[in-house]
């Protein structure tokens, strides 16, 4: 049984209980303990004031889990006595959250939602010479970035499913505009995981198996994965060996890729909730729920399920360009001019094979939309194989130019049949003579071999349907 707790910095100007500049949108890292005033301080005497765009982004992310929105709610103080909260306690919600009872489809299967609330991040502690080295220092900067909140029912039952959770939960944020990947923003989560025994487990008498574990701040869908698998064959050992599991608190090392105790799980109880009473009962009247309603976007889900339908594309393709918001907005503009068909292939195939190599987004590639558009009309206009086509947009990603530079400076532009090529297509036959001879035997793939080998020696300037009548000819098949 998997449940996760999501934390997510919002990208608002300013801090959600004070008006110190918001650390989460800054493109550099600032000095230590810069943005900061006496009350993300803690200091005695301070009062927080609650940011009203804070309320209005978590709301929306509530409504995109298709929470039940609370009308009328109040933050708490949750009471913990560690250096990242020099106050002694974080303001958060417990009683009340802004929404409950949501729900998102993972891989045809409904994970509920529990609860989306808002709450201050608290301050980043740096360990010097790791956990347990030499001395601890604190950073204030980070304390009182807003935070939301989204944490599931325990209904994941694999690594796997949690990961593909949390990429559609981050990609729901992308295209709410709260949250950018390719910014210093964090997506954290707790992953809480337990094991009941079962046949498969040699349970000797009197273990217990259920007992949750708490995994705390991984960072990173992949890493959620990492950590779960880790965790599970771990307490599957301990109940092997009939040791009994303990409710606690764990970290994940990414770098030892193992779970590490940091304490003994606590309790509700423990953190003495509290109404916070330096701060108003907020309300929200039903029409600003549905003023919030009416402004989300299209979500991820709706835009592919669009996209299948206008487009008449698969949904493979139609997932693959909505993974990205500028891809599907690229994908749009792109079908108004050209084929819708092999727009959603190009970008699909060819342009995110390239990033990806890169390790790059759209957003990030410095290519422009147009290039894009100016590129599937020179293929489809019959002026670039598909070959060099490819070649154009890495050429493209690496130097930052438009198509038009990039074909006349590689000579990528498409030929005719010609002497040259002619010849070489003769010599990819001299050379090859065993396939040559494989296709007059009848092996088909023979001759899309010989295709390939020919296609690299015209440099990819002569269409393969070109290049496959020639050899046709030459293998007496035409």
């Amino acid at each position: 049984m998997i449940g996760l707790e999501t934390h997510v910095q919002l990208n608002t100007a300013s801090k959600i209980f004070c008006g110190c500049r918001n650390p989460a949108i800054l493109s550099t890292d600032p000095e230590p303990n810069t943005l900061t005033c006496p009350t993300c301080l803690g200091l005695p005497g301070s009062k927080p004031r609650a940011n009203g765009e804070v309320v209005c982004k978590a709301l929306k992310i509530a409504l995109a889990m298709g929470c039940r929105i609370s009308c009328e709610m109040f933050f708490s103080r949750k009471t913990y006595f560690y250096p990242d909260m020099a106050k002694d306690f974080q303001i958060t919600q417990y009683e009340i959250p802004l929404g409950t009872a949501g729900q998102l489809e993972v891989g045809g299967r409904k994970i509920r939602i529990r609860r989306v609330h808002m709450e201050e991040d608290p301050a980043k502690l740096v360990h010097v010479g790791g956990i347990g080295g030499k001395y601890v220092l604190v950073d204030y900067n980070r304390s009182g970035i807003p935070l939301v909140e989204i944490v599931t029912e325990p209904d994941m039952t694999s690594p796997r499913e949690a990961r593909i959770y949390l990429q559609k939960l981050e990609l729901i944020l992308e295209y709410l505009g709260l949250y950018d990947p390719s910014t210093k923003a964090v997506f954290k989560s707790d992953a809480n995981i337990s094991l009941t025994t079962s046949p498969a487990i040699t349970s000797p008498a009197g273990t217990q198996g259920g007992q949750r574990i708490e995994i705390k701040n991984i960072t990173g869908t992949k890493e959620i994965e990492d950590a779960l698998n880790y965790e599970i064959i771990r307490q599957k050992n301990m109940i092997e060996k009939g040791q009994k599991i303990r409710m606690q608190t764990r970290m994940w090392s990414p770098e030892l890729k193992a779970t590490q105790e940091l304490r003994e799980k606590e309790t509700e109880e423990d953190y003495g909730y509290i109404f916070e009473p330096d701060l108003p009962v907020i309300e929200i009247g039903k029409k600003k729920i549905q003023e919030a309603r009416n402004s989300l976007p299209e979500l991820p889900d709706q835009k592919e399920n669009r996209f299948i339908r206008q487009y008449k594309i698969n949904r493979e393709l139609a997932e693959s360009i909505v993974s990205e918001p500028d891809l599907a907005e690229l994908f749009e503009d792109a079908s108004k001019k050209t084929d819708p068909m092999i727009a959603a292939s190009w970008i699909a195939g060819y342009l995110k094979k390239t990033l990806n190599y890169n390790n790059l987004r759209f957003k990030q590639s410095g290519l422009q939309k147009n290039w894009i558009i100016e590129l599937l009309g020179l293929f489809m206009n019959g002026k670039l194989t598909d070959r060099n086509a490819e070649l154009v947009i890495r050429k493209m990603v690496e130097e930052k130019q438009d198509p038009e530079f990039i074909i006349k400076k590689y000579g990528f532009e498409k030929a005719g049949m010609d002497k040259e090529a002619e010849k070489a297509i003769k010599a990819t036959l001299e050379k090859n003579r065993k396939a040559a001879e494989d296709y007059r035997k009848g092996e088909k793939k023979a001759l899309e071999f010989l295709v390939g080998l020919a296609m690299r020696e015209t440099k990819g300037r002569i269409d393969a349907n070109e290049i496959r009548e020639a050899l046709l000819r030459l293998l007496g098949a035409r």
